[in-house]
C-alpha cells in the first residue's frame, strides 16, 4: 500500500508531545509532510483521505487527554484513515487517556493501526522538584524513530486499505509501576487534600519586579488565560495549568508552586520507558 503524504497532528504547549510525533513521522521516511499544530488555535475543517497516514499526538493531564487538545481534534474529519495515536505523560500514569484518543479517532473516520505512549517532561515539573526532566530524551526520539520505521513497514507490506489492520489500544503493555511509590502517593494525596492546603489554580510571579512584560508568556498560552500587557495576572477560568508560561518564560519569574509536584517528584522517580503497539 503506498502513502501519500504524513498528516502530523499535535497539540503540545511544552513542545513534548510536538517532539515524539516528529520524531515518528522522521521514521516513516515519508517527506510529504502536512503539519496541523492545534496548540494555539483550532484547525479549519480538515479531511484526510486514505491514501494519508494521521500522527496525532496529544499530552495527558490528569490521566486524561487534555480536554482543549480533544476539543480542536473536532474540526478533523477521516475517511478510513490510517492513524497512529500517541499520548505523552509525565512519568506518574496515562490512565484511560489513550482509549480516550482512540475513541475520539474511531468516531471521527479514522482507522487506528499504531498506538504509543512516551514520556515527556512534567508540566510542573522544576529545578528543585524535578519529575521527568529532559523527557522526551534521545533515547526516547531514537525509540520514536523506530516506532515510525515500523509503522512504515506495517503500511508498505499491507496489500490495500482493507488489509492494513487496526490494533485494539486497550492492549498495549502498560509501564511497570513499583506498588509502593504508588501507594505512597495516593496515601499522601489523600492526606494532602483532607489537609486543606490550598492548591493554587494557575502560575503567578513572586517577585512583579522580574517580569519585563515581553509577552512571551501570553503568546505561548494556549488558552488565552493571559493578555499581553496584562502578564502579571491569569485567567483561572481559562487556565489549563500546562504551564507553557512558566517553561517559556526568559526571566523565570513566573513559577507554578503547587504541592502535587513534590509528592510526584518523591514518588515516580523511577523513569518509565515509552511502548507502542502495532
Amino acid at each position: 500500500m503506498t502513502t501519500k503524504q504524513a498528516h502530523l497532528i499535535y497539540f503540545s504547549p511544552t513542545h513534548t508531545s510536538k517532539q515524539v510525533a516528529e520524531a515518528i513521522v522522521r521514521g516513516t521516511g515519508i517527506t510529504n509532510v502536512v503539519t496541523t499544530n492545534l496548540t494555539l488555535q483550532p484547525a479549519q475543517e480538515l479531511v484526510l483521505d486514505e491514501s494519508s497516514l494521521a500522527v496525532i499526538a496529544v499530552p495527558v493531564y490528569g490521566g486524561h487527554v487534555a480536554p482543549l487538545a480533544l476539543d480542536r481534534l473536532n474540526s478533523l474529519r477521516g475517511n478510513n484513515t490510517p492513524a497512529v495515536l500517541v499520548v505523552v505523560y509525565g512519568n506518574r500514569a496515562y490512565e484511560k487517556s489513550l482509549m480516550e484518543l482512540d475513541f475520539w479517532a474511531v468516531e471521527h473516520g479514522f482507522k487506528v493501526i499504531a498506538g504509543g505512549t512516551f514520556i515527556g517532561e512534567h508540566s510542573f515539573s522544576s529545578e528543585k522538584y524535578p519529575v521527568s526532566a529532559g523527557r522526551p530524551n534521545q533515547d526516547d526520539l531514537d525509540k520514536a524513530m523506530d516506532f515510525g520505521r515500523k509503522i512504515a513497514t506495517k503500511v508498505e507490506t499491507a496489500a490495500d486499505a482493507e488489509r492494513l489492520y487496526a490494533v485494539d489500544v486497550r492492549s498495549i503493555r502498560r509501564p511497570r509501576q513499583p506498588f509502593f511509590p504508588l501507594f505512597r502517593f495516593l496515601r499522601k494525596v489523600i492526606a494532602l487534600r483532607k489537609s486543606g492546603t490550598p492548591i493554587p489554580r494557575t502560575p503567578w510571579i513572586p517577585d512583579e519586579s522580574m517580569c519585563v512584560h515581553c509577552g512571551v508568556c501570553a503568546e505561548n498560552c494556549p488558552s488565552g488565560a493571559i493578555i499581553s500587557g496584562d502578564e502579571l495576572n491569569v485567567n483561572a477560568d481559562k487556565c489549563i495549568k500546562c504551564c507553557a508560561c512558566v517553561k517559556s518564560c526568559s526571566q523565570q519569574a513566573r513559577v507554578y508552586d503547587t504541592p502535587f509536584v513534590v509528592l510526584l517528584s518523591q514518588c515516580f522517580e523511577r523513569q518509565k520507558e515509552p511502548q507502542i503497539l502495532l
